[in-house]
């Protein structure tokens, strides 16, 4: 490696040293100039007395004479003085007895040494007679042009100012000199050395100790770089076992030993290239498993990792058909099928794994068995690059856990404007509240005993300033992710108790509202207190107001639900299982939790004539809850041939298109009133 000449250490020293003399050079010649200013005003004033004592007797004499004559040959005298412009005799009440002016000199330099000297100084004795009288008989007096001590001044300045400058120079290249010789050299010789050193054998060439530098400072810096290429030989074969080790960790997952995320993204960038050249289709699989947390809680994080290492051996038997398999992280893995031509084939390995997932795992003498959902991408119609294939694979596979898990599905084309719609409602549901954008509508609930509409059901409604009508099943899951569900729940309730005092206050004494609840609602601890102040806020009777909860809320912890239902039936509301049917309820915790009302949903009930499984189903949950002393309540009523079978197998209650639509407030009351007059009545 060879340095070019403007960047080596002795040009820069070179330049330092000799700007550094330059400005030191040039400080104290003008310090000398100053100095020599000073000196040169003290000349004018010396000068001017030694004139003045030359002419003080002569002037004394013809003043006191009076002499005229001899006062002009005294003038005359210093006018023999160049630097004399101006001279006079005589006593300063009275008219001078001699004097004389003259120009001043013309110089070119006048405007710099006039600066400094000023233009012209004067000067004045006084004349008297001898001792012992000392008669006072005038003054002289004279002025002197300071431009002939001007020129003298800067013909020395200059010679000062040169003559500094290059000593200062001169010193500044002695001093690179000595430099150069002592320091910059050795540092080349040693640099030379340092060049012919091979990296991968770096002791097999030392550097030599220089000649006259054995004990200062270079003597003892060679003498420890040698020392320090001696050391890196002897550890290059760690470094190298150490970045062996490194690169593993790097591109490995250490549990399982799978490629990690990294690696997979250098394996899939080759096959996409190998597949494009080649026109064939790659399948990515993004595997994920479906509640492993709850394996780790229900068992152990040990558990958990020999779970991960069993199931990394299970997708290792389908490596005969991949490209690649690795880790994402978590619980999540990736396949790669390279070489398809038609998606049917990535189907086939994705339903392959799910049924491999069938068969139950042997960790600390317990059977578990795992469930997956996949998110499949295609090669290249969801995406041309390995980025846009995996965070579309991860996006499907999380999507379709959402909506149905222990599946495989395909990326689609509007899951990227599903996703961001979903990302944008979850941040405008934040300001939604504020911005008065929720408002309730209800659904009356009609007594099959004596036909009259004996409650209300409140239904939130989500009117976007963009995307409109936003349907509860969207944005209520958001809500609960995000912790906006706490007060937009607390809103509903507030709005529907209001509501029901003003109905209560217009004559409908006995008409109930059923209010919702989320699952998360339903854990907060605070509900109780909020649904007690509500009712006492607007002096609402009890069992006026009925909270409806799902299965699948009231099973995620069951006892603090039990806890939470007991706290709120003190307070003198009613509780509702919603949507029953569709969880996974036992009748050993039905029996146990303090509920009034069964709730059947409306998927069965819309099918329930045609579809015989529907019907049994219907029936058996009247049975039980009646069984359970519970009254039930069919919701998605739409016919009259449904209507009929429900009361005929003993319904309590049922709601639906076929009596309303959700209804504004308004609606609602003229709905109320018109039941009223054509005997349908409220009780």
């Amino acid at each position: 490696m060879k340095l070019e000449l403007k960047n080596s250490l002795s040009v820069k020293l070179l330049r330092v040293v000799l700007l550094s003399a330059l400005i030191v050079g040039v400080v104290l010649s003008c310090a000398q100039i100053v100095y020599d200013a000073y000196k040169t005003r003290q000349a004018v004033a010396t000068d001017a007395a030694r004139i003045l004592d030359m002419f003080r007797d002569p002037s004394t004499q013809a003043v006191y004479s009076l002499d005229r004559e001899m006062g002009m040959q005294v003038i005359e005298g210093l006018f023999q003085d160049k630097a004399v412009r101006m001279a006079s005799i005589g006593h300063p009440n009275e008219t001078l007895l001699a004097e004389k002016t003259r120009d001043l000199k013309a110089s070119p330099t006048r405007w710099l040494t006039d600066l400094i000297l000023g233009q012209e100084r004067s000067f004045t004795t006084q004349l008297v007679g001898r001792s012992p009288y000392s008669e006072y008989y005038g003054d002289l007096r004279i002025t002197l042009d300071t431009a002939t001590y001007g020129e003298g001044f800067l013909i020395n300045s200059m010679i000062i100012f040169i003559s500094g400058v290059l000593r200062a120079l001169a010193m500044g290249l002695v001093l690179y000199l000595v430099y150069h010789w002592l320091l910059t050299k050795p540092l080349s010789r040693i640099i030379e050395h340092l060049t012919s050193i091979n990296p991968d054998r770096p002791s097999e060439h030392q550097l030599p100790l220089l000649k006259g530098h054995e004990k200062n400072e270079l003597g003892i810096w060679v003498n420890t770089a040698n020392q320090l290429l001696a050391s890196i030989e002897r550890n290059t074969h760690l470094r190298h076992e150490a970045e062996s080790s490194l690169l593993r960790m790097a591109q490995y997952d250490f549990l399982t030993g799978l490629p990690n995320r990294q690696q997979l993204q250098q394996q899939l960038d080759k096959i996409l290239i190998d597949a494009g050249k080649v026109q064939h289709r790659v399948a990515v699989l993004c595997v994920g498993l479906d509640d492993f947390k709850g394996i780790n809680e229900q068992f152990s994080y040990q558990a958990g990792d020999q779970l991960l290492l069993a199931l990394a051996d299970r997708l290792r038997s389908h490596s005969g058909r991949l490209g690649a398999l690795a880790r994402l992280g978590g619980d999540q893995f990736a396949l790669v099928q390279a070489d398809i031509e038609q998606p049917y084939e990535a189907a086939e390995l994705a339903q392959n794994i799910l049924d491999d997932l069938e068969a139950p795992f042997a960790v600390e003498h317990e059977e578990i068995r795992l469930r997956a959902t996949i998110g499949i991408t295609l090669f290249p119609e969801d995406g041309d690059s390995t980025e846009k294939l995996l965070q579309k694979a991860e996006q499907t596979m999380t999507l379709a856990k959402t909506r149905s898990r222990n599946r495989y599905q395909f990326y689609i084309a509007s899951v990227d404007s599903e996703m961001r719609r979903r990302r944008e409602l979850e941040k405008d549901l934040r300001e939604a509240l504020v911005r008065n954008q929720f408002h309730l509508v209800y659904q009356p609930q009609i007594s099959y005993r004596d036909q009259r509409v004996v409650g209300v059901e409140a239904l939130i409604r989500w009117i976007h300033p963009e995307h409109g009508f936003v349907p509860p099943d969207q944005f209520i899951p958001l809500a609960e992710q995000n912790g906006t569900i706490i007060a937009i729940g607390e809103w509903v309730l507030d709005q529907a108790c209001k509501q029901l005092r003003e109905w209560h206050d217009q004559g409908f004494t006995d008409l109930r509202m059923a209010v919702n609840l989320s699952t998360v609602q339903l854990h907060h601890s605070e509900l109780p207190r909020v649904v007690n102040n509500l009712l006492q806020i607007y002096r609402l009777p009890p069992r006026s107001l009925e909270l409806e909860v799902t299965e699948t809320g009231l099973m995620e912890d069951i006892s603090t639900a039990a806890q939470h239902l007991l706290s709120l039936r003190r307070s003198g509301a009613l509780i509702a299982i919603d949507d029953f049917g569709t969880g996974y309820s036992s009748l050993s915790y039905l029996k146990s939790l303090p509920l009034d009302k069964i709730k059947i949903d409306k998927s069965f009930v819309q099918d329930l004539i045609d579809d015989d499984d529907d019907a049994t189903i219907v029936r058996a949950i009247i049975q039980l809850g009646k069984s359970l002393g519970m009254q039930v309540i069919a919701e998605g009523v739409e016919t009259t041939e449904q209507e009929a079978y429900i009361i005929a197998e003993g319904c309590h209650e049922g709601q639906g298109y076929f009596y309303s639509k959700p209804l504004p407030a308004r609606e609602l009351l003229s709905y109320l009133k018109q039941a009223q007059r054509t005997h349908v009545g409220v009780l």
